[in-house]
């Protein structure tokens, strides 16, 4: 099989080994004569992203950047690459990298032309609806991870620096006209990272298909991403230049990413806390409280986990199904437990606080409160 394609779902993809090369073409089908690269502090010197902007200069397009954007980016990193858009008159954004890269780049063209603060658009309500959808740049995005899948999303995750509180900033205009996923960009990636990052397309996956909202098609979406996370991730976390493992990954994370319009859950509701007060890289987060949310929502899910497992190949149901989860992320390194990543127990109040608050709260199939997810918080300490 050969693994290149060109997808219109859930929008343009350009997808398969070496298609970066293509950038230039999709900067001119997205309308975009000077635009500007953003990505973050890590990968801003690193080869991959260096030979992204030589193809851009190289056609006439400047190698405009901005990488000041955290790992999980914030407010301060917002107004810093608008003023870095308005201050170079780009017409567009690449969003370049992982999910702090593509998110933080979405949002810089998403807020170059609004004239309101960019928490009047979180994901409450019909909140998208206050914004100036004329004044939103395009947006091209090409991720260098596959988990995220922050590349076909109409939203993006930004933290408050003064509320330590991860929000979602949703509009549809937000979705990249254009998304190049080359899994070539992704080789170079660390096993921590190529862990983490599958198993927050893994994560998005189960939660998706957990999830009690009507959406047969992310259904059907979630469970065939499942099983590419079990067939190739093991195999890109042992040969970081498996190219085939690589894009069947890359292909997962669009897939999950798409799948979880039908609702995320518990897993998301604890991880986004975790991560804005102890700065987690969020797919690992994500893989640690998975057991014990698979664990706390087992009455409301062990039927169609039963009949997603035989499909995976995996023996013995639900429950052969959990134990799996627990082998794959002993077999990648994964820690056991929160207190392992720095969570403390002090600190449950507070994170119990933020998961009641986050939109992934409402996707969880068992409802969830105060005194449950004390309970669960626990669970995976």
């Amino acid at each position: 099989m050969t693994l290149v394609g060109n997808w219109s779902y859930p929008t343009a993809i350009k997808f398969g080994a070496g298609r970066i090369k293509e950038l230039a073409e999709a900067c001119a089908a997205a309308g975009m004569k000077k635009p500007l690269l953003v990505t973050d502090k890590g990968l801003a010197d690193l080869p991959v992203t260096q030979s992204t902007l030589d193809i851009l200069e190289a056609a006439g397009l400047g190698r405009a950047m901005f990488s000041d954007v955290d790992p999980n980016p914030n407010e301060k990193n917002l107004d810093a690459g608008v003023a870095a858009y308005k201050a170079g008159d780009h017409d567009g954004v690449i969003a370049f990298g992982g999910g702090s890269g593509l998110d933080l780049g979405k949002m810089v063209a998403f807020m170059c032309g609004q004239s309101r603060p960019v928490w009047d658009f979180e994901d409450i309500g019909d909140w998208w609806t206050r914004a100036d959808a004329d004044a939103i740049a395009p947006i091209i995005a090409v991720p260098t991870t596959a988990g995220t899948g922050s590349e076909v999303g109409r939203a993006s995750v930004i933290t408050d620096s003064v509320t330590h509180q991860k929000k979602i900033i949703f509009h549809p205009k937000v979705l990249p006209t254009v998304v190049i996923c080359d899994p070539e960009l992704t080789v170079g990636m660390p096993k921590f990272i190529t862990a983490g990052t599958g198993l927050d397309a893994f994560a998005h996956c189960v939660e998706a298909f957990s999830s009690p909202h009507y959406h047969p098609m992310s259904q059907g979406i979630a469970l065939e991403g499942m099983r590419l996370v079990k067939d190739y991730l093991p195999r890109a976390y042992a040969d970081g230049s498996d190219i085939e493992a690589r894009a069947q990954m890359m292909s997962a994370a669009a897939m999950g990413a798409t799948a979880f319009q039908k609702g995320l859950g518990a897993i998301h509701a604890m991880s986004h806390p975790i991560g804005a007060v102890f700065n987690t890289h969020h797919g690992t987060t994500n893989a640690v409280c998975m057991p014990a949310v698979l664990e706390f929502n087992a009455d409301a899910i062990a039927e169609r986990f039963d009949m997603a497992a035989a499909y995976l190949g995996i023996d013995g149901g639900f429950a052969g199904f959990k134990s799996y989860v627990q082998e794959l992320n002993d077999s990648l390194a994964i820690p056991r437990g929160l207190a392992q990543l720095g969570v403390t127990e002090d600190s449950i109040p507070q994170l119990v606080k933020g998961a009641l608050i986050d939109p992934s709260c409402g996707g969880n199939p068992v409802e969830l409160t105060e005194e449950n997810l004390t309970q669960l918080f626990k669970n995976a300490m």
